[in-house]
């Protein structure tokens, strides 16, 4: 009798499908379940795929490509349509593919099952509640693995998959090192398990060493079938007790980068659907293991980069303390252009005409941009300001040449470096004006600029000179907890104009007072504006103790970038966030127990809009001064003395304020000089005169006030007493202790 005589006998049809042509081929029997006329037939594969439900053929398209992939049998259940939609009987068809190169030919059988009875419970392996189930399965697999960071982070995901009816008790994750099989992660072993494993090579007779050079899974359904397998390593995995395996590739771009281990305490038959559900896991799991490496990898480089351009600060100078903090942004490498340096500068006599031994400058800064060229320019730009500053230049020609210098390495023109009448004296040639990124290149860079604070300070003297490109002001912490920010004179931005100039200013650093540097990513992180954030980092300061620098740069990070900044969140909230820089000095010494809050500025001539800087650094002078009518009285003065030395004199104005304690009174002292001999008179203005009040205010706000002639010039002053807490003026002032 005929093979297919028998087969005809026991309801079994014969089916072949070539993938190639697209042509299936059905003896009589295969046909007659197909609802076709029970003959031999040649169909094409849309005839053959109206027979069958739309859902199932669905389903044997992925069982099928499971099988190829895997040189297994393709078992599924079908239903069998009429002409007419409706579910004539169900099959169940059992293939094995022949693959030639791309192409493959399905040959096997179609048998008919018996339907299960109305209102039971019965679910084939492609309806029902299963199917339900794997599917919600595979989307929360999908999602959680697509949000790990880190490789750590896969394998704990991995971990905690609980798959539908088998979840394993036992995970290992192999890698490929060479000719040598790795184990990268584990769960469900103890600690020491994995030695056996470790570092075998990929010619051992172990399922995860074939499944990583063939690349094809490897399924053990029981202790037995594993022993006939691989006798050789069954010794090593029959210790921890396991019933069955499945051992699935690692596969990314077509390429095996290792293999990966269920093992269950239970048998598992490892049905297609089965199969189906762990091969879909492997290939997500690889693929989350891929992107967590190349994370991985651009967080290495991002600390590397971020190691080779930042500097470890040292122990600064004796009588300085010095902390520094850099936190990029959330993206990309994680590098950026922001920076700070601080260096030793060359002794001999300092600025103030005294020894200068220990004189240290301290930069800050932050070059245009979030990407590796910005990185690249500010690693260029911090070794020329340290070359520039080595040689002995003064703040304002360090700042000059910088600005010379990036000029030339980014307009592309080589020829920055020589305009307005060449390359100063004593520059530096650190850069060719063809530097990275230069010029309008193919990396679409062009003219990119830099903001920079420089300045050099005396620790014997704690003078200070700064010269400012275009960078925020720096602040300063005084003893008593008062914090001012110290409006400095300032240039354009480096690389804008490589002839700009870049005034100094000089103050001096109290003993026990501190200076606040930092780049605007620390007030401008969390929607803020400079004037907001300013307001938000001011309030940290003054509530900080003085004591620990370390603890006060740390306090002020977790404000703007951990995880409590969102309480403190500006009014630009979709503002994009940025890079910061921190630099703190505290100057070391004895503390006067009644220093006197003092600070100066001076307005210059050509800066009128620094009179409104005056006044508010007059507010915040007197941010705790009792009387607010008392604080406005002082500001229309100060803004009075400096208007009225700016129109009628050719000078600058030097603004000097100092609030004074005697006794439990305080006292605001207010001076304004200038370099005009010419006194100023009372006057008697009419009703429309439009000048000539400025000393009526004086003599009305004021509780005393005068003229002092000086050798050059003279100095016009103002005092306030400050009231009682709850009184009268002239009485015992409010804030001294």
């Amino acid at each position: 009798m005929r093979t297919e005589d028998v087969l005809a006998a026991i309801a079994t049809g014969l089916w072949r499908w070539d993938n190639a042509s697209g042509i299936v081929t059905l003896d009589a029997e295969a046909a007659r379940l197909l609802g076709l006329p029970a003959e031999p037939a040649e169909l094409t594969e849309a005839a053959v795929r109206s027979r069958f439900h739309p859902v199932d053929w669905n389903e044997i398209d992925g069982v099928v490509n499971l099988a190829v992939a895997e040189g297994t049998l393709a078992e599924a259940r079908l239903r069998i349509m009429d002409g007419q939609g409706r579910v004539i009987r169900t099959v169940r068809s059992r293939s094995k593919p022949l693959i030639d190169g791309d192409d493959y030919t399905l040959v096997g059988t179609l048998q008919e099952v018996a339907e299960p009875q109305p209102g039971t419970a019965a679910r084939t392996p492609i309806t029902g509640d299963w199917r339900r189930s794997r599917e919600a399965f595979l989307l929360d697999a999908g999602r959680a693995l697509a949000e790990a960071r880190s490789t750590a982070e896969v394998l704990r995901v991995a971990a905690s998959l609980s798959m539908p009816g088998f979840s394993p008790d036992g995970l290992a994750v192999f890698g490929v090192a060479g000719d040598r099989l790795t184990i990268i992660g584990h769960h469900g072993h103890h600690a020491g398990d994995e030695g056996p494993f470790s570092s075998m090579s990929l010619d051992t007779d172990y399922p995860a060493a074939e499944v990583a050079r063939t690349g094809r899974a490897i399924y053990l359904p029981s202790p037995e079938e594993y022993l006939r397998r691989f006798p050789v390593t069954w010794p090593l995995a029959q210790r921890f007790g396991r019933q069955s395996w499945a051992y699935l590739p690692l596969i990314v771009a077509g390429r095996t980068m290792g293999a990966w281990m269920a093992a269950f305490k239970h048998r598992v038959a490892f049905t297609p659907d089965e199969r189906s559900v762990l091969t879909t896991v492997a290939r997500m799991l690889a693929q989350a293991l891929a992107r967590a490496g190349v994370a991985e990898s651009e967080r290495e480089l991002s600390l590397g980069l971020q190691r080779t351009m930042m500097p470890v600060l040292g122990p600064g100078a004796p009588g300085l303390q010095v902390a520094a903090r850099y936190v990029p942004t959330g993206g990309g490498l994680q590098v950026g252009g922001d920076w700070y340096d601080m260096i030793p500068l060359p002794g001999g006599t300092s600025r103030a005409g005294g020894a200068g031994t220990g004189r240290i400058a301290l930069v800050i800064g932050d070059v245009q941009g979030h990407d590796v060229r910005a990185a690249g320019l500010m690693g260029q730009l911090r070794i020329a300001l340290r070359a520039y500053a080595s040689e002995g230049h003064r703040p304002d020609a360090v700042l000059s040449r910088a600005s010379r210098f990036l000029y030339g390495i980014t307009s592309g023109d080589g020829e920055a470096s020589g305009n307005g009448g060449g390359r100063a004296r004593g520059d530096l040639a650190l850069g060719d004006g063809h530097g990275s990124g230069g010029g309008r290149g193919e990396d679409g860079g062009g003219l990119r600029f830099a903001t920079c604070l420089y300045l050099e300070i005396d620790p014997v003297t704690g003078i200070v000179d700064i010269a400012r490109a275009g960078h925020p002001d720096p602040a300063v912490r005084m003893t008593d907890g008062t914090v001012l920010l110290r409006p400095t004179a300032g240039g354009l931005p480096l690389g804008i104009d490589p002839d700009t100039d870049y005034p100094t200013t000089r103050f001096t650093l109290e003993p026990g007072e501190t200076l606040m540097m930092c780049t605007d990513g620390l007030l401008e992180t969390g929607g803020h504006d400079l004037d907001s954030g300013w307001e938000r980092v001011r309030e940290l300061l003054e509530g900080h103790d003085g004591e620990s620098l370390e603890e006060l740069a740390d306090e002020l990070v977790q404000a703007v970038h951990g995880p409590g900044s969102h309480h403190t969140t500006g009014p630009l909230a979709d503002r994009r966030e940025d890079d910061i820089a921190l630099l703190l000095v505290s100057r070391q010494g004895t503390i006067a127990r009644e220093a006197p809050r003092r600070t100066m500025m001076t307005v210059a001539q050509a800066e009128p809009e620094r009179i409104a800087a005056a006044r508010q650094h007059l507010r915040q002078l007197l941010h705790d001064w009792a009387d607010a009518d008392q604080v406005d009285s002082a500001v229309l003065m100060v803004s009075e003395m400096v208007t009225n030395v700016l129109i009628h004199t050719d000078g600058d104005a030097l603004l000097v304020a100092e609030v004074t304690c005697d006794e439990k009174t305080r006292r605001l002292r207010v001076e304004v000089a200038d370099s005009s001999d010419e006194l100023p008179h009372k006057r008697h203005p009419g009703e429309m005169a439009s000048s000539g009040r400025g000393l009526v205010l004086m003599e009305m706000l004021a509780h005393a006030w005068g003229v002092d002639p000086r050798g050059e010039g003279k100095s016009i002053w103002f005092e306030l007493n400050e009231p009682p807490a709850g009184g009268d003026e002239g009485g015992v002032g409010g804030g001294c202790a």
